[in-house]
């Protein structure tokens, strides 16, 4: 295995070297257009592929949150520790508030970024009209991202969302589905669908308004509203996007 991946280590540095001297023969205005020195060589060695690929969890769930935003005229938006994406791309069309336990450096107009602690909020009950929380809560408590280790974290913060959301308020809400629970320590936590319902209706008194699921698979699809059983019970790690009211 070791020497196979050095052969291919070695191959793909021969290639490029052959694609630089067929690159510099192709014209002689590249000394007078462009300096291209030895130092700045940037070989990228695996980007010559038959598809562009892309993480369908982060493509998929943010496509989904953005087209239900602007499709739902929200004006105001607040966002805790989903992926920058989100809360970038929507600040074009709405105002939003973006809160993470490690606070984002981020300027854009109609975007403010400060700090929160998902498990203990300090936001007052039942302020907050749209709301989101995307692929973050699994994380909670596994000490990935320098949090305290809290086996029941993700609960904790499940319960805050519920607790800060707004009378006829939106929260949408993503993480892992697979037809199993548990752990990949400390990556994340990977849930049934019927787990994040009982918790947020039966334990927190929301209402289930949409699921829509992004299979593992491609050849499944990219989001599918209301999956069948069958294709939720093929899950190893699908992703679940979900939209409660209060």
């Amino acid at each position: 295995m070791i020497i196979t991946r050095i052969f291919k280590k070695l191959k793909q540095r021969v290639n490029f070297y052959s694609e630089l001297t067929k690159f510099k023969k192709q014209s002689e205005s590249f000394k007078t257009r462009f300096s291209l020195k030895k130092e700045d060589h940037f070989p990228c060695m695996n980007d010559n592929t038959a598809s562009t690929g892309f993480d369908r969890h982060y493509v998929y769930h943010t496509a989904w949150a953005v087209h239900f935003l602007f499709n739902n005229k929200i004006e105001q938006h607040t966002d805790i520790s989903s992926t920058l994406y989100l809360s970038g791309t929507a600040s074009s069309f709405c105002k939003v508030h973006f809160y993470d336990y490690r606070p984002a450096k981020l300027e854009l107009p109609n975007l403010s970024c400060k700090k929160a602690d998902l498990t203990d909020l300090h936001f007052k009950s039942n302020s907050i009209e749209s709301l989101s929380c995307m692929h973050t809560v699994e994380h909670v408590g596994l000490g990935r991202y320098g949090d305290p280790f809290d086996y029941d974290g993700d609960l904790k913060a499940m319960k805050e969302l519920a607790r800060v959301l707004a009378f006829g308020g939106n929260l949408l809400f993503v993480v892992p589905i697979g037809s199993k629970p548990r752990i990949q320590f400390n990556a994340h936590r990977i849930y049934t669908k019927e787990q994040i319902i009982d918790f947020f209706e039966k334990e927190e008194g929301l209402k289930l308004k949409e699921f829509t699921l992004i299979p593992e698979n491609e050849k499944d699809g990219g989001l599918i509203k209301n999956p069948s059983t069958k294709l939720l019970d093929s899950q190893s790690y699908g992703c679940g996007c979900f939209v409660f009211t209060k």
